[in-house]
């Protein structure tokens, strides 16, 4: 299993200004807790032994709040002095790891899915990127991605507004290390879905595996009100 993990913690929230404004969004209180809490409860279930927080805007309000760990977690930061984009963040971060593959989530969603299987998963096809993928009934707010044989993604489509169904990047991948530095640039800000998932889809062993547990993406303020219901039953403590 892997060990490390990074959350992209980074993130604006412009989305949420209206009712989270003076935190990063993964900060925004979910039932009186901070949403980041709810996603490190989840990470510890399965055995993750540390954790590298991806930070930039407001960043000392996620330092500040969690220190170096959070109920035996060990927690890091890696901070972006300037923004670094998705990408760009992940490589900055990944430094900071010693292990061969590295799980990585976005801060603002959450996917309960089992890591134990997208690990194993990640093994056996000798994948050099995996997504968890998650089919929604209204891709409107994404893009989605086309899969061929065998679990191989062949393309990522733009979003086009258009609600229909479709598979989604749905937020948790697990990454090579050595592979994602040898194939992106240091010290650049890139989007890790434009400029590495995309324009190395023919060069690099990528792989979607889609799952169909629990899936909330809090950065629009409906979300953010109806992830107050959902949470109130969190299965991870």
């Amino acid at each position: 299993m892997v060990n490390e993990a990074i959350i992209l913690a980074g993130g604006f929230g412009t989305r949420l200004k209206s009712v989270v404004f003076d935190v990063p969004k993964p900060m925004a209180l979910v039932n009186e807790r901070p949403f980041l809490d709810y996603q490190l409860l989840f990470l510890k279930h399965y055995g993750i032994k540390k954790v590298i927080l991806s930070v930039g805007h407001l960043h000392e309000k996620i330092s500040d709040h969690y220190g170096t760990d959070f109920e035996g977690l060990e927690i890091d930061y890696s901070v972006e002095k300037d923004p670094l984009g998705t990408g760009g963040g992940i490589r900055l971060a990944i430094e900071k790891c010693t292990s061969k593959s590295v799980l990585v989530l976005n801060g603002d969603s959450f996917f309960d899915i089992n890591l134990n299987s997208l690990n194993n998963q990640h093994g056996m096809f000798l994948s050099d990127c995996s997504l968890a993928l998650r089919k929604v009934e209204n891709a409107s707010r994404y893009g989605t991605i086309k899969q061929g044989s065998n679990c191989t993604i062949i393309s990522f489509t733009e979003k086009t507004g258009e609600e229909k169904p479709g598979y989604i990047n749905a937020g948790i991948y697990i990454l090579n290390k050595e592979v994602f530095l040898q194939k992106t640039p240091a010290g650049k800000n890139f989007s890790i879905e434009k400029d590495f998932f995309e324009k190395k889809i023919k060069e690099l062993n990528i792989f979607g595996f889609p799952y169909q547990g629990y899936f909330i993406d809090i950065g629009i303020p409906e979300d953010y009100e109806k992830a107050q219901n959902d949470f109130k039953e969190f299965k991870y403590r």
